[in-house]
């Protein structure tokens, strides 16, 4: 109420609490808070003791997963993991992001140079300054990020009947093909990544089990040759938001082409609101993130389906996920 009548310190909370907040749930997971918690409730000093970490300065780490409702205290004294930690933090959960929470430590860095970018308009390059240990930070974060959703995306992308060849567009670490080649038999992936990616992606996939169904393809998305109608589904997830607007209409053209007659060309992003219409928080926070890593930023489903339609196909309906807001897909089908 205080914030709201404006008679509350907002900018001191969404910068130094938020700071503080972001680095209590990053510190937590990387030296293994909820990991220790997950069988039982321990007190501040066993999950300090098992963590090899400090007493008192665990005991404060966990008041602040207690106010933001990560763990809950017990009336002998000891933390529990609260069902949101358990779905979304412990790294054998199904949804778990805790890879993706670790790649923050890569992106604090990034995302302490915004100062340089506002001022000279020089975004970062990520893809070509980051050391090895970061790509498999990425790789592994992404994987991470993409498990959260992956079942949606499985059920609501408009893979054609009796589709045979997929080819991924920047999927590195694989997921979203693993998951669509599982719920369709017949079909076969091949991912198109960076060589930086593909090498940290690689064990990744093979975990997967998929072998030759699912296989990785190292070259420039902007560069590579993509094929004459070589493909039933041609899927590009979040990665025109990497790309100025001019390499991004030249990729949906190379992509439609690659298209056999009937198929379908997905593009999964996290979205820019058409104009007129108030952009939120989270797609502002977005649009800023992919302009400074990269070159671009979000783009409007109404932007994707123009491009779409230059190249002869038809757009589709624009989907908008449940499980991950302000992200979604805007397909279109290539005529027969």
């Amino acid at each position: 109420m205080a914030i709201l009548l404006r008679l509350g310190p907002r900018p001191l909370l969404e910068t130094h609490g938020t700071l503080l907040l972001a680095q209590a749930l990053m510190v937590a997971t990387k030296v293994g808070v909820f990991e220790v918690l997950a069988t039982a409730p321990l007190t501040a000093d066993e999950v300090a003791s098992r963590c090899g970490t400090d007493g008192r300065a665990t005991a404060k780490l966990l008041g602040v997963l207690e106010a933001t409702a990560y763990v809950r205290a017990t009336r002998d004294g000891k933390y529990a993991l609260t069902a949101d930690a358990r779905r979304w933090l412990l790294e054998g959960s199904a949804h778990s992001l805790h890879d993706n929470v670790l790649f923050r430590f890569v992106e604090w860095d990034w995302i302490g140079r915004l100062e340089g970018f506002v001022l000279t308009g020089t975004p970062l390059d990520i893809h070509a300054e980051m050391s090895r240990e970061q790509w498999e930070a990425y790789q592994r974060g992404m994987r991470s990020l993409a498990g959260a959703f992956a079942r949606e995306v499985v059920l609501r992308t408009p893979v054609p009947r009796g589709a045979r060849a997929m080819l991924d567009i920047g999927g590195s670490h694989g997921f979203f093909s693993v998951a669509l080649c599982r719920h369709h038999p017949g079909l076969r992936a091949e991912i198109l990544d960076l060589p930086g990616a593909v090498e940290q992606a690689a064990p990744i996939l093979a975990r997967e089990g998929l072998g030759d169904r699912v296989t990785h393809r190292s070259g420039d998305a902007l560069t590579e040759d993509l094929g004459v109608e070589g493909f039933d589904l041609v899927f590009v997830s979040s990665l025109l938001h990497h790309f100025d607007r001019a390499h991004s209409r030249d990729l949906v053209r190379r992509a439609a082409r690659a298209l056999r007659p009937g198929g379908v060309l997905v593009i999964q992003e996290l979205f820019a609101l058409s104009s007129g219409r108030r952009a939120g928080q989270v797609a502002t926070l977005a649009d800023l993130y992919f302009a400074l890593t990269s070159k671009s930023g979000t783009l409007s489903v109404d932007d994707l389906a123009a491009w779409q339609r230059e190249v002869g196909l038809k757009p589709r309906r624009p989907i908008r996920f449940l499980s991950f807001p302000g992200a979604g897909q805007q397909n279109a089908v290539k005529p027969r």
